[in-house]
């Protein structure tokens, strides 16, 4: 039987209850300024260390608020540090607002975001990245002199080095699966090693280490974390579980590729003093 237990929730809501979260806010509720709170300490730069520190974005979408944030609740709980919220999620604003509060040390953020308006409203909520299917000329120009990190996605050689040369810090190889999964990646990272990539779509837990190993930076997990029967039925006690488990393989893959790194560095005598 499903189980609902918060055994490894945080605090319950401190400023909107769930049955507020699915009614949208007023327009000037929602866009208001995150300059004089915690999440004005971060920046771009340090929002993408922790991507690649952690190795697993876990990307949640979701039919309600309510469900969202409870599922949220069970991956943050679980020892998940990066956390997508899709757009077309109902309430994502007020979701990842009131997520942001609970998490301060979290790195939250918005996926498939299409066009600046959304981009601009998730920024301002505190959105600390977005991420998008496709180069979205418009956020990645907006995003310039912000503290947010923008990841758009990329699937050719030419999409890669357009989005790295319009500024973006990182890419997102998507749809990885249907391109070759780990073999693509790892032909494409060869002549652009210089340019962090996330691995997203149709990802298996199992096979973060892989990818990592083969040159991504992080993998992103949809299902694999958020299983569509666990969401179904409010089984938050498997979804934890789950997240549990994607982070630490995540984080068992990123300390191996470095501990290869470093090794290797000391091989060709050169300093990992960086």
């Amino acid at each position: 039987m499903a189980t609902t237990s918060n055994s490894f929730c945080s605090p319950p809501l401190t400023r909107l209850p769930l049955t507020e979260l699915a009614r949208p806010l007023p327009h000037r509720m929602r866009v208001r300024c995150f300059s004089s709170s915690p999440l004005s300490r971060f920046d771009a730069g340090r929002t993408l260390a922790q991507i690649q520190n952690s190795g697993v974005i876990a990307c949640l979408r979701a039919n309600s608020p309510e469900l969202a944030m409870e599922a949220a609740r069970a991956a943050l709980g679980a020892g998940v540090s990066v956390l997508e919220i899709v757009m077309s999620t109902p309430g994502v604003l007020e979701v990842l607002e009131q997520l942001v509060l609970d998490y301060p040390a979290a790195v939250l953020g918005v996926g498939t975001v299409l066009n600046v308006k959304d981009a601009s409203i998730a920024m301002s909520v505190g959105a600390r990245f977005l991420m998008s299917p496709a180069i979205v000329e418009g956020i990645m120009a907006d995003v310039q002199n912000s503290n947010v990190l923008y990841i758009p996605g990329v699937m050719t050689p030419n999409e890669i080095l357009l989005a790295y040369n319009a500024g973006a810090k990182i890419v997102k190889v998507y749809p990885v699966s249907a391109l070759g999964g780990v073999n693509y990646i790892s032909a494409i990272q060869k002549p652009f090693s210089h340019i962090p990539m996330v691995a997203s779509q149709g990802i298996a837990i199992e096979s973060t280490d892989a990818y990592i190993a083969q040159g991504a930076s992080a993998v992103v997990l949809s299902e694999a974390i958020f299983n569509s029967e666990a969401m179904s039925q409010h089984n938050f006690d498997l979804i934890y579980e789950l997240a549990k488990k994607a982070s630490l393989l995540g984080s068992e893959a990123v300390d191996r590729k470095k501990r290869w790194m470093r090794q290797t560095c000391l091989q060709r005598g050169v300093s990992t003093s960086h």
